[in-house]
């Protein structure tokens, strides 16, 4: 006993001997942390925390889960009053970066320091972004989730069932797969999906954020026949994307439309309409004129939606359906369009768009590209110009030359 009481009393000399050797009462304290989600605008987070000595600095760090070649930790520089006991908080405000889609997860901690040199990291805490203005019912899969509120248990398995059959389409057909689980937010309405959305297009009616593995449709349960395609649609650029995440990959955009509309099935009537009608009249789009971006134009754009899928049947239909993977691997490492195709199967662009054509029963000519009939307008009034140009230095240089002679 008497030895422990010795202890104690060196321990407590020690102490006032050397200001140094601090006790826990010196460390940095977290009274408080957490974070909360304004669904889709915003998320605040929110400290407190105290020292013996004025907290000279705080600063926020997050990480959002996602797919990513290299893991970003954000941090942030969070502004608040110096004291003894601090209260931090900053909102991250969607207006200003772009939306996060329903369900990410992000990932948060905090780094504190102290006029005396103490410093504190926390342990990482997590954010749910989640729509908490509807009552979600899920549907689960092998490899999808499927979220939905409005509607029974059976529109929910069709709409499961429609994605489940995509993924066996592009597996089996062109061979690629879902390399990470998918997430479908179903919106009852295109009005509440638009609600979901910072800065939404008004006619959007879905949006994948592949990089997220999610999707968000608005589908109302009288709108089914739509839906299953729209998932099936969104869920073929999700494969593509998994299958080509690369800092090098450029995808022609007909390979990446072509192969989204393979996973619906059978071409729109509609727009199988619009192709036959193309192809009768000689006006089909070059595959060049697809391959970086579609027209503006709505029928225009409707049109390339359909050659894309054509260009994507015709290259399975006469050549092994595992060159699929093959070219969409050569892309990943980051060929250009021509040296891709030519790599896998032999033929660039142009030979590509000779040989579809020639399927069509159409010959290899040159074929119009989107926006032609302005551009040949626009090209009729640069001539003219240029011709008025020439003619009005012509009629200067006769005119020097008169009044040089009259001289």
């Amino acid at each position: 006993m008497k030895r422990l009481c010795f202890l104690l009393i060196a321990i407590l000399i020690l102490i006032t001997a050397f200001p140094g050797i601090s006790l826990a009462q010196d460390e940095i304290t977290i009274i408080s942390s957490d974070a909360q989600a304004q669904f889709p605008l915003a998320i605040t987070f929110r400290l407190e925390a105290e020292s013996s000595n004025e907290i000279t600095d705080v600063d926020l760090e997050y990480r959002v889960e996602r797919s990513s070649l290299i893991p970003v930790n954000c941090r942030v520089d969070v502004g608040f009053v110096p004291g003894q006991r601090v209260s931090a908080n900053w909102t991250w405000n969607m207006l200003e970066t772009g939306g996060l889609p329903p369900g990410t997860e992000v990932e948060y901690w905090w780094l504190i320091e102290d006029a005396a040199g103490h410093q504190i990291e926390t342990s990482p805490n997590t954010v749910q972004f989640d729509d908490l203005r509807y009552t979600w019912h899920s549907l689960v899969s092998d490899q999808v989730t499927l979220f939905w509120y409005q509607g029974d248990q059976s529109f929910a398995q069709e709409l499961m069932d429609a994605a489940n059959e995509a993924l066996e389409s592009l597996a089996g057909d062109v061979g690629v797969s879902l390399e990470q689980p998918a997430k479908f937010y179903i919106y009852a309405s295109q009005q509440d999906l638009l609600g979901a959305l910072v800065y939404p297009d008004i006619w959007t009616g879905g949006v994948a954020f592949p990089d997220y593995g999610t999707i968000v449709i608005g589908v109302s349960p009288n709108d089914l026949a739509w839906g299953k395609r729209a998932i099936a649609h969104e869920l073929g650029h999700l494969v593509v994307y998994q299958a080509t995440l690369s800092p090098y990959a450029d995808l022609p955009v007909w390979l990446d439309e072509g192969l989204a509309m393979d996973a619906e099935g059978e071409l729109r009537s509609d727009l199988q309409e619009k192709l036959d009608q193309a192809i009768a009249n000689d006006a089909l789009f070059s595959v060049r004129s697809i391959s970086s971006s579609f027209p503006a134009d709505p029928e225009e754009a409707a049109l390339c939606y359909a050659e894309s899928y054509s260009v994507v049947q015709f290259l399975i239909d006469n050549y092994c359906p595992c060159k699929i993977p093959q070219l969409l691997n050569v892309f990943k490492e980051g060929s250009t369009y021509d040296d891709a195709l030519v790599e896998v199967y032999g033929f660039d662009t142009d030979g590509l768009d000779a040989l579809w054509r020639v399927s069509l029963g159409l010959g290899p000519e040159p074929t119009p590209t989107p926006g032609e009939g302005v551009s040949g307008m626009s090209s009729y009034y640069i001539a003219l110009i240029v011709v008025v140009a020439i003619l009005g230095v012509l009629f200067i240089f006769a005119a020097l030359r008169y009044l040089r002679h009259r001289r």
